[in-house]
């Protein structure tokens, strides 16, 4: 056989070769060559690379492994630190001058340096203090304060301010840290405030960062980052503002808050409060319509309105009968904070538990 034939078909071909052309040309492709050019062949993996793979997948669950047991740790190192700052004290490191710890029973001082459930903090005109709440954050004590640890009934400590400042920076769940004071309870709903107590017992809270939340017998306030809040004996919380409101929407909103003026002072206070509100003073405004007697309501919503126009479910008639899940829409709609936090906490800090 010519072995030309064997490559391009030409020269003299072999019978048996002819043979078997004849035998498997029933098997002939027919139609067009497929187009090989868009395959991308892959290149194969080498045992190292599928290991790789491999220790991939179980570091990714190593790691959520380890996030785990770190959270079920700390959960349980919460527990045990809370447990631990009920029953022997918060950590007390004196800053400038002398500190006292006085026993509420005896008034017998002591030198430690642990605020136990019953006793008193006294800073003088020289001296500051720094309180290590547990793991939920700090307290800083400005000079000429006293303060209390007292034990709350739902087993969370709580401070009492009698008298003087402090300077709270909390990073635990809302509703874990609350401070009493003679005319309101604080809590703490995740932020950074500053509660200043004098010696007739009116307070006042300015909040940095996050949201406080301000009680006495059923008056509320919420104050925002940059709002401030007053509060009195007998009265309990004002209504809170921003503080670059102006001069006379912050002197009208001090007399309805604190002065007993007559209904018609008060309508005109009302008035002014109104007239006066830009749309930053929604905050007041909206705490303003649980406060007004219900022949004012009305016009207090309409300038809410004006202001923030209320959200889908809230109607006119639900605020003017002051329904709560209506009005708390529409404090969402603010934009100062989902209230739900301090529905789901205002159980755990009531007064009746603490």
């Amino acid at each position: 056989m010519n072995d030309e034939y064997l490559w391009d078909g030409t020269g003299e071909p072999d019978p048996e070769m002819q043979k078997l052309e004849t035998t498997l040309g029933r098997f002939r492709h027919q139609d067009q060559p497929p187009d090989f050019s868009q395959v991308v062949i892959a290149p194969r993996q080498t045992f190292w690379q599928k290991f790789s793979i491999s220790r991939l997948s179980l570091a990714l669950a190593a790691a959520t492994a380890a996030v785990l047991l770190i959270s079920i740790y700390g959960v349980i190192r919460w527990n045990q630190n809370h447990n631990a700052a009920s029953g022997s004290g918060w950590d007390v490191q004196s800053l400038t001058g002398t500190i006292r710890v006085e026993s509420t029973d005896s008034g017998k001082k002591t030198a430690s340096t642990k605020l136990a459930a019953g006793q008193i903090l006294i800073t003088d005109s020289h001296s500051k203090a720094n309180i290590s709440v547990s793991d939920i954050g700090t307290v800083s004590v400005e000079p000429n304060t006293r303060l209390r640890l007292e034990v709350g009934g739902n087993g969370h400590n709580h401070l009492a301010l009698d008298v003087g400042t402090i300077h709270a920076f909390i990073w635990s769940q809302p509703g874990e840290f609350t401070v009493k004071t003679p005319s309101a309870i604080a809590v703490d709903l995740g932020c950074a405030y500053t509660l200043q107590v004098d010696d007739a017992g009116a307070g006042l809270l300015r909040t940095n960062l996050g949201w406080v939340g301000f009680k006495h017998e059923g008056r509320e306030a919420f104050i925002p980052a940059g709002a401030v809040c007053g509060t009195r004996p007998k009265v309990g919380p004002g209504t809170p503002y921003f503080e670059d409101a102006s001069e006379q929407f912050r002197d009208a909103l001090s007399k309805f808050d604190f002065s007993s003026g007559t209904p018609a002072q008060r309508s005109e206070e009302i008035s002014q409060l109104l007239d006066s509100s830009r749309q930053r003073d929604a905050l007041t405004i909206w705490h303003l319509l649980s406060r007004v007697d219900e022949s004012e309501r009305g016009r207090v919503y309409d300038r809410l309105a004006t202001l923030v126009p209320p959200p889908p479910g809230v109607t006119r008639e639900g605020i003017l009968r002051l329904d709560q899940s209506m009005l708390d829409l529409w404090w969402n709609r603010l934009g100062l904070g989902d209230v739900s936090l301090w529905r789901t906490w205002e159980r755990s800090w009531s007064p009746k538990k603490i």
